[in-house]
């Protein structure tokens, strides 16, 4: 049982130049690397690739024994992935994510072996270690936080550079054009210039370090055209959205539930009387302020105005439903075009 299905907020989330664009040459790298899980309590795998890793890990340690007198189901053969944050150094702790390959039924709380963290150019970066703690829904996937130990670091040199170029993460003439216009207002100079629709180049002023620009840059708030963002926290069980991001109409039946979002043809009178004759309680439970947006009768939303975000999760809050349902829904609808926000998975 989740205690807390979410987080709701009402606040409207300030989009900044960092929300919708990110900095060319900074980024995260990916990570990956293959380990063995040791100390599970019988539900580990006899995968063949697993008994030959536990035979070469034996024989490095001058132990040798043939794959087929081992029996055990306390190992597990992993795949373990990251990401090297951008200006990571040496010694810095970083989260991985471990995943059975055989046919372990569980990894909780078992001990990842040291495992390299390899990048696309078969470099190690970063080395690995550390007790599991499994996905509650998903028993052979699993965490540690600060798990892996970085060894080996990408270059980055902001220091001697005179310009920054900054990518939309989606291509839009309106929004380069209006973050051309937000920086060169900001700094009273002609410093951007929006190369195209998704690309903006901006010089760096003289009398200015290049952290101290970037910080300013990628912190310039813009208006309310801009697309709002939805943040679903996985590791956290939170669900982050602003007030105003509207839902259009759409249906989604699954297998334990069913949710229309629709407008109410209804006054807030006809809609009380009509609720109250079908038993549907409509106290401050299934209110927002004072407008009722849920029929929980037929998981039926209902608003004066056009439904929002805020008003589907309170409404599935309600009907009790666990948070995986809730993040698939959201991220559904998102697929159908029903919301115009951008949704960013946290913890994956």
């Amino acid at each position: 049982m989740i205690a807390i299905l979410l987080f709701l907020t009402s606040t409207i989330f300030a989009q900044t130049i960092k929300d919708i664009s990110n900095v060319v040459g900074i980024r995260d790298n990916q990570l990956i690397g293959y380990g063995l899980v040791v100390g599970l309590a019988g539900t580990g795998d006899k995968s063949q690739f697993t008994m030959q890793s536990l035979q070469n890990l034996l024989r490095n340690s001058y132990i040798k024994i043939p794959t087929s007198s081992i029996k055990s189901k306390n190992i597990a053969a992993v795949m373990v992935t990251s990401k090297l944050p951008a200006f990571s150094r040496q010694g810095d702790k970083i989260k991985i994510k471990v995943s059975a390959i055989g046919d372990a039924k569980s990894i909780d709380h078992g001990q990842l072996l040291l495992t390299q963290l390899k990048g696309v150019d078969g470099n190690v970066y970063a080395l690995a270690q550390g007790t599991i703690i499994a996905d509650l829904n998903n028993l052979t996937t699993g965490f540690i936080y600060d798990g892996a130990t970085i060894e080996n670091e990408v270059d980055y040199d902001l220091k001697d550079e005179s310009m920054i170029t900054l990518s939309l993460k989606t291509s839009s003439a309106k929004h380069a054009f209006a973050i051309e216009n937000k920086i060169n207002k900001r700094f009273g100079k002609k410093l951007a210039i929006a190369e195209d629709t998704r690309t903006i180049n901006v010089k760096k002023p003289k009398d200015m370090s290049m952290v101290k620009f970037l910080s300013i840059v990628q912190n310039i708030k813009l208006d309310d055209s801009f697309k709002k963002k939805i943040i679903i926290d996985i590791n956290r069980e939170m669900i982050i959205a602003g007030a105003d991001i509207t839902i259009d109409p759409v249906t989604i039946s699954r297998d334990n539930f069913t949710i229309r979002v629709k407008k109410s043809p209804l006054s807030e009178e006809e809609w009380n009387d009509n609720a109250k004759n079908r038993g549907v309680d409509i106290g401050d439970d299934v209110k927002i302020g004072n407008k009722p947006i849920v029929n929980i009768d037929n998981a039926l939303i209902n608003t004066k105005s056009a439904p929002t975000v805020s008003d589907l999760m309170r409404a599935m809050k309600i009907m009790k439903l666990p948070i995986t349902d809730i993040i698939e829904t959201i991220k559904l609808i998102k697929d159908l075009g029903s919301i115009d926000a951008e949704v960013e998975i946290r913890g994956q």
